[in-house]
This record gives structure tokens, sequence and C-alpha cells, in this order.
């Protein structure tokens, strides 16, 4: 990992705090971490991923919980790639280059954790731009 350091830019902003912790033994990285976590009230562990089969809907409780946050996905920007390109920006008031990379790459999410009102007019928009679009 030592080697790893050298190929990451440190933001100037940064420099005084690595070097300091560059200073400093792993064990006391480690406490100054859980300080850090205690003192802002956050944690730095990534959030766990919990994996479950297939529910029917009487395990379930007979109700089907609704989804209230969508991602916007946009699969293919189709024949008119300015036009959807525009609607990207619209969308997200991103910049011109910005809107431009999310459809080059698409697949790609245009908006994420959208309300469903919110995402369903995205998606209208995108498909009117000529883009293939989908909500998950």
């Amino acid at each position: 990992m030592a080697e790893d350091k050298n190929l990451i830019e440190v933001p100037k902003e940064f420099e005084k705090i690595v070097a300091e912790l560059d200073k400093m033994t792993s064990l006391e990285i480690s406490k100054f971490v859980h300080f850090l976590e205690e003192y802002w009230g956050v944690s730095a562990a990534a959030p766990a991923v919990v994996q479950a089969g297939p529910v029917n809907a009487d395990q379930a409780g007979g109700e089907k919980e609704e989804k209230s946050e969508f991602d916007v996905l946009l699969k293919d920007a189709g024949s008119q790639k300015v036009a959807v390109i525009k609607a990207v920006k619209d969308l997200t008031g991103l910049g011109l280059g910005e809107s431009k990379a999310i459809v080059d790459g698409a697949p790609k999410n245009v908006l994420e954790k959208a309300k469903k009102e919110d995402a369903d007019k995205a998606k209208k928009t995108l498909e009117d731009a000529g883009a293939t679009v989908e909500l998950v």
C-alpha cells in the first residue's frame, strides 16, 4: 500500500494533514478515525449490503412496499444525440461537457434517488429527445 500512495495526487488543501498522518502509526491513524467518527457522528465504514432471497406476498405480510426513489438510467442516446445531451443538461444543471460525458457513457444514471414524479418527468423528457430510458 505504501507504493500506491505515490500514485495518488494529494489535493493541495490536504497536504498538511496528509503529511501529519504520514508520521503516525496505523494504530494512531485508526484511533484518529474513530475519534472523527465520534466527533462528527459519522462512520467511515462502507454501508452493509444485505442480500436476501425473493420474498413472496405471504412472507411480506401481504403488503408490498412501494418504491419512492428512482434512478433514471439512460440506456441509449438513440439517433438524436445532441437533443439528448441538451435534455440531460437541462435536467441535471450540469455543463455541456459533463452532460455529453453522461450521454457518451451510456448506460449511465442521469438522476439518482429522484422522487417518482421527478423521475417520470425526466424519463419522458429524455424519451421525447430520442433516448432509451429505464427507471430503476
